[in-house]
């Protein structure tokens, strides 16, 4: 039997790495984690989930005070915006949860830390720092990072991605975002109402492109209000870097050509996994241009080394990476064949009204060739949005041709939170006659979860030939009022 350093290796101390490490180590087995940046936690905690969500909470509460007359309240006239505190502000709270995700936790749990750029020699070996580190089970998780677009002149120009947003010393004057996914809605609205002068850049015809168009169109609508500037179907043609500020010129959606100035340009156009100087190639791991190849149980051509979290290009979200870590527990530890399912995986966007999904949009339903029908509700009609001012978006369920749920989405007040009863009610194969029966406090905000399910039933309880039943069996008179008269 061949005799290895650890049980298992893990390169990458982002969510999916440690929480493979976490678990491997509280089992039992020896266990490494290999981290090339000098702290753990990934890019999440460091340029990601976290430092964006407490910049959005900042961006939020200064643009809440701005609207105090919206609520009642007297008007007050507030400084411009000093991102040196922002930033600290983002600073301290990566510092607060560095902590869970130390070095000596992690020791405390029973897996070792090092840090270096380990580089494969052999399929279960790799070298770091000068020496040779061996373990019978590898897991590859490198996570991702901002893909950078061959635009002409884009490599003569200074720009900012995820890693440089949150650490810049001063508000930018103007911003201009390549893309509008999720990381560029996000910060786009976030500067915006913090005071930057921004323009989003689009090629396709909507921001959030994987969402359905009209649930993207009310988060345009909002930061359009709020003065982001947007151009889709836009194609660019030249970037200049001007000294003091960046130069876009595009071709708009009308064939019109468009030059933009801005202080600062930030790129925002997808993300790359991190496989560059792993040395996967010589021991012949396959990739694809989007990541490494793996089966539904992460494990790649070489069954021993597994590829969980952004790395293999799936579902680039911190929960899917952690999900798929419990995969590679499952299966590199316990040696049960579990397999990743994605059909309930959630996702959220946190602009404000906040975008969140779970399992099949309408776009990816009609992709797919399925019959299906769709219910709304409006967070125009739930009154405890109408309280808080938040009455924009709605609530989309998807049924297919029995009147099973294919997913469900929403756009609205922390649209993300109200997912949660969702997740649990979909994974659960809960019905939704049980949703709809279910008693929610008012007023809440989830009672529209329960709200898009009764209006499913109603239909079917208030049709006329349960009123006609009725009227035979018990003798019931019918209306006591004509609505179509006039009432004095």
């Amino acid at each position: 039997m061949a005799h290895f350093d650890y049980d298992i290796a893990v390169i990458g101390g982002g969510a999916a790495g440690l929480t493979v490490s976490a678990g491997a180590a509280q089992l039992g087995a020896k266990t490494l984690v290999i981290e090339k940046e000098p702290a753990l936690g990934g890019d999440c905690l460091h340029y990601g989930c976290v430092p964006s969500k407490t910049l959005i909470k900042s961006a939020h509460v200064y643009h809440t005070m701005q609207r105090a007359t919206d609520f009642g309240l007297p008007g007050i006239e507030l400084p411009p915006v000093d991102f040196s505190e922002v930033a600290a502000r983002i600073k301290s709270v990566i510092e607060k949860i560095q902590i869970h995700d130390s070095v000596e936790r992690f020791c405390k749990l029973g897996a070792r830390v090092e840090f270096g750029s380990p580089r494969f020699v052999d399929e279960h070996a790799v070298e770091l720092n000068g020496k040779i580190v061996s373990a019978k089970n590898w897991v590859v998780a490198t996570g991702s990072s901002s893909s950078t677009p061959p635009f002409p002149g884009l490599d003569k120009t200074p720009y900012i991605t995820n890693k440089e947003i949150f650490s810049l010393g001063s508000l930018p004057r103007s911003l201009i975002i390549l893309g509008a996914g999720p990381i560029a809605v996000e910060m786009g609205q976030a500067f915006a109402r913090l005071g930057s002068k921004v323009t989003i850049i689009q090629r396709s015809n909507q921001i959030l492109s994987k969402e359905d168009k009209d649930m993207a169109d009310i988060a345009m609508g909002v930061m359009e209000s709020e003065g982001v500037r947007f151009y889709l179907g836009a194609g660019i043609k030249q970037i200049k870097d001007l000294g003091n500020e960046r130069q876009v010129e595009i071709t708009d959606a009308q064939g019109e050509d468009v030059t933009l100035r801005a202080s600062t340009l930030l790129v925002a156009l997808g993300r790359q996994a991190n496989i560059e100087g792993l040395g996967l190639d010589g021991i012949g791991v396959k990739m694809t241009n989007k990541g490494i190849i793996v089966d539904n149980r992460l494990r790649t051509n070489h069954s021993h080394i597994y590829a969980p979290g952004d790395v293999n290009g799936a579902y680039q979200f911190t929960h899917a990476a952690g999900y798929e870590g419990g995969i590679v527990v499952s299966n590199a530890i316990f040696h049960l064949p579990r397999k990743a399912d994605y059909t309930w995986m959630p996702w959220a966007t946190y602009c404000d009204p906040e975008l969140a999904s779970i399992g099949m949009n309408e776009k990816a339903a009609k992709a797919a060739g399925l019959d299906y029908q769709i219910w709304t509700e409006k967070f125009a009609d739930n009154d405890r949005a109408l309280a808080e001012d938040e009455g924009r978006g709605k609530i989309k369920m998807i049924l297919d041709s029995s009147e099973k749920p294919l997913g469900v989405q929403l756009i609205g007040p922390r649209a993300g939170d109200l997912l949660g009863e969702w997740i649990a009610i979909l994974n659960g194969k809960v019905k939704l006659s049980t949703l709809a029966g279910a008693v929610h406090p008012y007023p809440t905000l989830v009672e529209i979860n329960k709200r898009v399910a009764g209006s499913f039933f109603s239909p079917k309880i208030f049709s006329p030939t349960v009123k006609k039943g009725l009227k035979f069996f018990f003798n019931l008179k019918g209306a006591a009022c004509d609505p179509s008269s006039e009432i004095r």
